[in-house]
């Protein structure tokens, strides 16, 4: 899942937030007036490049709810105005924290209605992977479906069950549900195959090899699959070694 990592240590020159004062739930001040141009840059031509890639590719709900949500190029988004816009469709908020977070926060977040998401934007020289979730992958690839009613209320059950997954010690099954979904996830629809996950929604290269590569395994969802489904989180061809389900 989502634990906290080397993107949250101090120092860490990837990463613009590691020293930032942390409040007790792991939220961060964004401070969005600090970011630069070179990082606005860098969020228009990540944005630009999946923007070309995904019609026809991407699920009709992403792109409808993107749409909505008023996500555009011009740079990266204000997370107070972003989360005014998708709390008035339903009810959630995106809260900005500086990288990945321990798994009690991260639930307890989803079961608010908040959506946990880096605050910083990857450097120039990572600007195709990286490995640790970016205000990019965060909020290009999950904020959009949080805007649809269903995938809403969705990922608040997700976040109610990790809490009970975590007393039980079952976080390893929801952990897998989670990534063959809501990170590496197809969906089939009248047209074909289409991407919901925001793993792919937010790479260029695995928005083209899920749909168009014939090596993938595409498989329909089975939820006893996924829970016995191993994955190897982080690895840069991570889509490339697993199964897609749909």
């Amino acid at each position: 899942m989502r634990r906290a990592s080397r993107a949250a240590e101090p120092g860490n020159p990837r990463n613009r937030y590691a020293s930032a004062r942390r409040n007790a739930d792991w939220t961060i001040d964004q401070n969005w007036p600090s970011y630069s141009a070179q990082e606005h840059d860098r969020w228009r031509r990540l944005f630009e490049r999946q923007a070309k890639l995904l019609p026809g590719r991407a699920c009709e709900a992403f792109l409808e709810a993107k749409a909505m949500l008023g996500l555009s190029a011009a740079g990266i988004p204000d997370f107070a105005d972003l989360s005014d816009r998708l709390s008035a469709l339903t009810g959630w908020r995106v809260v900005p924290v500086a990288g990945l977070i321990p798994d009690d926060a991260f639930f307890d977040h989803l079961a608010n209605r908040r959506f946990p998401a880096g605050a910083f934007i990857r450097p120039e020289a990572e600007l195709d992977y990286l490995e640790e979730p970016d205000v990019f992958h965060d909020v290009f690839g999950h904020a959009p479906l949080l805007a649809n009613p269903v995938y809403a209320r969705f990922l608040e059950a997700y976040g109610k069950g990790g809490r009970r997954a975590l007393e039980r010690g079952q976080l390893h099954n929801l952990a897998r549900l989670y990534w063959y979904t809501v990170e590496f996830g197809l969906i089939a629809a009248p047209e074909g195959l289409r991407i919901f996950g925001a793993g792919i929604l937010s790479s260029p290269a695995e928005t083209i090899f899920s749909l168009e590569d014939s090596s993938p395994n595409r498989i329909g969802f089975d939820l006893e699959r996924v829970r016995t489904a191993h994955f190897r989180r982080g690895h840069p061809v991570l889509a490339r070694r697993d199964d897609f389900f749909a």
